[in-house]
C-alpha cells in the first residue's frame, strides 16, 4: 500500500505515529541521545521466511521485532531507552501497520525510537538496535560468573514457542490479532492450547523484571534462551569454565507440548531442549538463593566442576550435546531459524 508520496511525507508520517519523543530524533542525519549511567547497546535482524513466516501480519513483525531485542537487555539487567530501525522491505508492505503496533510497543516498554534506515527490497529484514542503561542499584549481567555447585534455572516454559513455530510452518496461520490452525490434525479439546503456542512463538514476552532482579544479585550467571536450552546452557558453561547437570524431570514443558507435538512429528523433549525461541532467561545462583515465586522461575539443574552436560532421565545420566540453533549453519539441527 502507498502510505506517503516521498520521503519526506514518509519520515513525517513515523514521526506522527511514533510520537513527541521520536518526532524531536528523526528527520535529521543522526541522533544526539541522552545516554546517563551505564549505557549498553544490543542489535537483532528479523528476516522474512527465516525468522517468521512470509506474509506475516507486520503489526506481528514489528512487535516481535522488539520483544527479542528486549529480551537480549533483559538477560543483561538493563532497562531500555532508545532505539534504531533499519527496515527493508517490498512496495507494498503495509507501514502504517507496522509503525502504529511498533509505536505501541516502543511507549508499553519506554522505547524511544531515534533514527534509522529505509530501504527497498524485494524481502523484509528488519533490523533493531537497542540501547539500554543498567539501573543505579544493579551490575552488567555475565556469562561468566556460574560457580561448581550453583543451581541452574529456567525463567519459564519450554518447547511452546518451537511447537508453535512447527505448527505455522506445517499451515496455521496469524493475523494481527487471531491464529487460525486449519485443517491440522489437532483434536479440539487441544486446539485452544496449540493456538496458544503459536501466539508464544509470534509474541515472545522479555523477562526484563527477572533481568532487573538478577541484576542486583552479588553473583549472577545468565542469558536467554534463543537458540535452545542445550546450546544456550553450553555457551553459558563454556564462559563460566564449568559443567552442569540437569533432571529431565524438572524442566518445565507445558502439556501442550507433551500432548501436541507428538501429533505433529516431534517429541516434546527435543522441543524443550534444542528447539529455541523461548525467550526465558537461563541463569545460574548460589544454591542458598531462590528468584521471588513471583517470576515463575523454575530449578532443574545445578553446575559442576565436571567441565561437560549430563541430562539425567528415569535415573541415568545422559551426555546432552549443544544441539539447536547455530546461526552460521555448523552445529543446529534446525532448519529454520530461531532468533539470536
Amino acid at each position: 500500500m502507498t502510505w506517503a508520496r516521498d520521503e519526506r511525507e514518509f519520515v513525517r508520517r513515523i514521526s506522527h505515529t511514533l510520537g513527541t519523543d521520536s518526532a524531536r530524533l528523526l528527520g535529521n542525519d543522526a541522533a544526539e541521545l541522552t545516554l546517563e549511567g551505564r549505557p549498553v547497546i544490543t542489535v537483532d535482524s528479523q528476516i522474512e521466511g527465516v525468522h517468521f513466516p512470509v506474509g506475516l501480519d507486520p503489526a506481528r513483525v514489528a512487535r516481535r521485532l522488539l520483544a527479542v531485542n528486549l529480551s537480549d537487555l533483559a538477560a543483561c539487567g538493563a532497562d531500555p531507552t532508545y532505539a534504531l530501525l533499519a527496515l527493508a522491505a517490498p512496495r507494498d508492505f503495509d507501514y502504517a501497520s507496522f509503525f502504529a503496533s511498533l509505536g505501541d510497543a516502543c511507549r508499553h516498554y519506554g522505547v524511544t525510537i531515534a533514527g534509522g534506515d529505509l530501504a527497498r527490497a524485494p524481502q523484509l529484514t528488519a533490523s533493531l538496535t537497542l540501547l539500554g542503561r543498567l539501573p543505579d542499584d544493579g551490575s552488567m549481567i555475565r556469562r561468566d560468573a556460574g560457580r561448581a555447585g550453583d543451581r541452574v534455572w529456567v525463567g519459564g516454559s519450554l518447547g511452546e514457542s518451537a511447537l508453535g513455530r512447527h505448527l505455522l510452518a506445517m499451515g496455521a496461520s496469524a493475523s494481527s490479532e487471531a491464529v487460525d490452525l486449519g485443517a491440522l490434525p489437532i483434536p479440539h479439546p487441544l486446539r485452544a492450547a496449540a493456538e496458544a503456542a503459536i501466539v508464544r512463538h509470534l509474541a515472545p514476552r522479555p523477562q526484563l523484571d527477572l533481568g532487573r532482579w538478577l541484576g542486583r544479585q552479588e553473583r549472577v550467571a545468565a542469558l536467554d534462551i534463543s537458540d535452545g536450552l542445550a546450546l544456550d546452557l553450553h555457551r553459558l558453561l563454556e564462559a563460566s569454565r564449568v559443567g552442569a547437570q540437569l533432571d529431565a524431570g524438572a524442566l518445565p514443558i507445558p502439556q501442550v507440548v507433551t500432548e501436541v507435538a507428538p501429533l505433529v512429528g516431534h517429541a516434546p523433549l527435543d522441543l524443550a531442549l534444542a528447539g529455541g525461541e523461548d525467550y526465558v532467561l537461563l541463569f545460574s545462583l548460589p544454591p542458598d538463593l531462590s528468584p521471588p515465586e513471583s517470576f515463575g522461575a523454575v530449578p532443574i539443574g545445578r553446575l559442576t566442576a565436571a567441565g561437560s552436560i549430563a541430562l539425567r532421565i528415569d535415573g541415568v545420566d545422559h551426555p546432552l550435546p549443544p544441539e539447536g540453533w547455530d546461526h552460521l549453519g555448523r552445529l543446529g539441527t534446525e532448519t529454520t531459524a530461531p532468533d539470536s
